[in-house]
């Protein structure tokens, strides 16, 4: 069946040097003929090349661009495709638009050229996924993790998987339809190991997740303190600008203040929160609330503790509030007469609590590195390396695996049971159709339509 040509803005709509727009179909090479003005013309260009030329509408040039000609298979669609390289005002790029879709294509809906490069085999649904990861990404790690996904890892080890579960499957179903010829006896002993083999990759799989949703959402951090202990100025020194303000007087963040910020290869969504103590103010008292609910959440506390100052009943609060969360303890402001040491923090906190305690000076930016390797250690397990290490960072994907993970358990249960083979294969298939929504082989076409509908528009 023959698809509309389609076409769309594949840049972001603001003024820059460049704006492209692209046009994917059989009938691309034809639109851009129509508009196109150049020493050849597009539909006898070879694969692969550029064409100075200028782009022209009912008589009038509209600008002078340079057109990449690819054509099908052997592009990113598997259509097709002409890339109209045009200078990137705003007005100039929608009249580009505006008179291809006068001249045979129509626009693309969000995510639909992606879509296009799914549905003709170019890449599976778990690729097609780390394309928006991709140009989400927002720290090295979750560009890295979303490369890696779009070069195949995640694609290839769940066809691993599939094609283990198919092979056992398909024997059984052999056996069953001729079993003059071929035997199961005993081959619920075999068929155990290699689920247990299975069932153990796909918790590798869903574990990896945890780490998974830190690299691609970044770790949700919440800094809480004692008024005046440098909370704020901590916030400053990791968003690398004044983002709070800073004063000697207590109690000056009264309601919450958000900021990404990258700390190494890490994205942390830092919430700087009111100084925690008793207060007879209503406003304070609101702000320690929300840093008290907020600290309960999030993934990480950064427990910034004033050194210069002796600790006191405010601080058993805080203590008990995070005792049982991922804690680092920052003793603040080093570069002034201590009071406060890691003795006694631990004396407080108890022997056997082994919650990080680090001197720092957000004054004079001493110990931001220390903390950077302390949150890498505590959210990564080992040394992060995607040439080998796989990570889901998809919801999606995650579920689809404790799915498929629950049905090898039930194949497991089923041999020790000692029920029929056609057990096995009910179950093997309900796996082999979990993993198979992973890739998009099973996927229906809603979910297809929902996953590429948060796309943006031109990708």
């Amino acid at each position: 069946m023959k698809r509309e040509t389609i076409a769309a803005i594949s840049t972001g709509m603001t003024s820059s040097g460049i704006g492209i727009v692209r046009i994917s179909g059989e009938d691309a090479l034809t639109v851009a003929d129509r508009i196109y003005r150049g020493k050849n013309r597009i539909s006898d260009a070879q694969s692969h090349t550029i064409h100075y030329g200028h782009i022209v509408d009912d008589g009038e040039t509209l600008d002078e661009v340079l057109v990449m000609v690819m054509k099908a298979p052997r592009t990113f669609t598997g259509e097709d495709t002409v890339e109209i390289n045009c200078h990137g005002g705003t007005f100039v790029i929608k009249r580009v638009l505006e008179s291809i879709l006068k001249n045979g294509a129509r626009a693309a809906e969000p995510g639909e050229f992606t879509k296009r490069a799914f549905l003709n085999g170019k890449m599976d649904l778990s690729q097609a996924e780390a394309v928006i990861d991709v140009i989400n990404s927002e720290s090295e790690y979750a560009l890295q993790s979303s490369i890696s996904q779009l070069k195949g890892s995640i694609k290839n080890k769940i066809s691993d998987i599939r094609n283990k579960i198919i092979y056992h499957t398909a024997f059984i179903e052999t056996a069953l339809d001729d079993p003059e010829h071929i035997s199961v006896d005993g081959y619920g002993i075999t068929l155990k190991k290699v689920s247990e083999e299975i069932i153990k990759e796909l918790e590798k799989l869903i574990q990896s997740s945890d780490n998974g949703r830190v690299i691609k959402e970044g770790i949700h951090t919440v800094i809480v303190g004692k008024p005046n202990a440098g909370k704020s100025s901590l916030l400053n020194v990791l968003a690398g600008h004044e983002r709070a303000i800073v004063t000697d007087i207590e109690g000056t963040t009264r309601d919450i203040l958000e900021e990404q910020v990258r700390l190494g290869e890490l994205t942390l969504n830092v919430i700087d929160t009111a100084g925690i103590r008793q207060t007879e103010d209503v406003i304070e008292k609101i702000g320690v609330d929300k840093a008290q609910d907020y600290a309960r959440k999030a993934d990480l506390v950064i427990y910034v503790v004033d050194a210069s100052k002796e600790l006191d009943e405010n601080d058993e609060k805080i203590w008990n509030l995070i005792r049982d969360k991922n804690t680092v303890i920052l003793l603040n402001k080093s570069d002034l007469n201590t009071v406060v040491t890691e003795e006694m923090i631990r004396k407080k906190m108890g022997e056997k609590n082994k919650i990080p305690v680090i001197s720092i000076s957000a004054k004079e930016e001493q110990g931001i590195k220390e903390l950077e390797e302390t949150v890498k250690t505590m959210f990564l397990s080992g040394t992060i390396s995607f040439n080998d290490q796989i990570f889901i960072s998809n919801a999606r994907q995650k579920n689809a695996l404790k799915n498929a993970k629950e049905s090898m358990k039930k194949v497991v249960k089923s041999i020790d049971d000692g029920m029929p083979e056609d057990f096995y294969s009910i179950d093997l298939m309900d796996a082999y159709e979990e993993l198979g929504s992973i890739t998009g082989e099973t996927a229906g076409e809603d979910l297809i339509n929902e996953i590429f509908s948060k796309f943006c528009m031109g990708k």
